[in-house]
């Protein structure tokens, strides 16, 4: 569904990755670990169509999204939602938070008129507050949430419009066990909704425990892609090997 292939990335003479290959299909969890600063969030900004690629290419459905015109482009980036490490949430009760993706993304009319169709925006809302365990918060102001509450907001913002493939990055990195769970079970749900989800994490646990596959991106390149039972029982690169051991310090 959305893919990068031969990706190198670079800001100025600072290489972050090269030759990089990594892909997601519907219904499907990755996870890509990796230490602080290795580049997992550029990796996500590339597949989301906020990066240009020096080389390679990030396709959707096959089709190469940086050689098509930028109305083509815009209309493939509706189809990924991200969540960034930390909430961004606008000053306004958490229902408009939620259905601010649904506004932004209204020139996406076949989706946004299968949605008016089937439940309709405000359903939409309510029911992705319900993933996160936030139904009930729909009138509060954003500004009263917990780090953790607005956390789940952030995440029920992205999964409102229904989005194809859904990016997280560092989701749970400042999260206490209990909101861990919560935004753990809604990366299941969409998965069972057959979205594909993209999870870049330093928490080897959190890896094992939510992906299908895992990949390891050390020193600019993956190093390793594998089930996760696999990868994190008998990894095959050494370097991999090292890494998920404790054995290699960045």
């Amino acid at each position: 569904m959305l893919r990068v292939a031969g990706a190198a990335q670079s800001f100025g003479d600072e290489q972050v990755f090269e030759r990089l290959s990594l892909g997601v299909d519907a219904g499907e969890v990755v996870a890509v670990i990796g230490p602080s600063g290795v580049g997992k969030t550029t990796l996500l900004r590339t597949l989301a169509l906020s990066l240009e690629p020096d080389e390679g290419t990030v396709t959707v459905d096959g089709t190469d999204a940086w050689a098509v015109d930028d109305a083509e482009r815009l209309s493939m980036r509706r189809r990924v939602g991200m969540v960034f490490q930390e909430a961004s949430l606008f000053d306004a009760p958490v229902a408009r938070n939620v259905a601010y993706g649904l506004r932004v993304r209204r020139s996406w009319p076949d989706r946004l008129r299968s949605l008016v169709r089937s439940a309709g925006p405000a359903d939409a809302v309510r029911e992705s507050l319900a993933v996160v365990g936030m139904a009930e918060a729909t009138c509060r102001p954003a500004a009263s949430l917990s780090g953790g509450e607005a956390q789940r907001v952030s995440f029920a913002r992205a999964l409102a419009y229904d989005p194809d493939v859904l990016l997280l990055d560092e989701p749970t990195s400042d999260l206490d066990p209990r909101n861990t769970d919560v935004i753990e079970e809604a990366v299941e749900e969409a998965r069972d909704r057959g979205i594909g989800v993209v999870v870049a994490t330093h928490d080897m646990h959190q890896a094992e425990r939510v992906a299908d596959r895992v990949a390891v991106l050390l020193d600019g390149r993956i190093t390793e892609t594998a089930p996760a039972d696999v990868l994190f029982e008998d990894p095959s690169d050494e370097r991999t090997r090292q890494f998920i051991s404790g054995e290699l310090v960045y």
